[in-house]
């Protein structure tokens, strides 16, 4: 199965990354690894995140890794990563609709 980043994804991990960095480039640069190995891990199982409450839709899903969520949709061919935002922050549900 694929895994496709939006632009949207991209810039949020970047973004967090970039805040991180400016206290400890290395931590920053060791949580975009994880975040993309976290992802990656899709590949073998797609389900393995939790529906988005705010959806209740069974193809977008999210994966927890420390205090973010990885906001994803699921079809059939591919993976599409629609957003990365913080646990405590409200979902902006505009960013994962199709």
């Amino acid at each position: 199965m694929k895994i496709v980043w939006s632009p949207l994804a991209v810039d949020r991990v970047s973004e967090i990354a970039g805040y991180v960095a400016q206290d400890n480039p290395v931590a920053a640069e060791s949580w975009i690894k994880a975040v993309f190995e976290k992802v990656a891990e899709l590949k073998r199982f797609p389900e393995s995140g939790r529906i988005v409450p705010e959806t209740d839709n069974r193809t977008i899903r999210e994966l927890i890794y420390g205090n973010y969520r990885i906001i994803y949709r699921l079809d059939e061919k591919r993976i599409s990563v629609l957003t990365v935002c913080h646990g405590k922050q409200i979902l902006p549900v505009d960013e994962i609709k199709e």
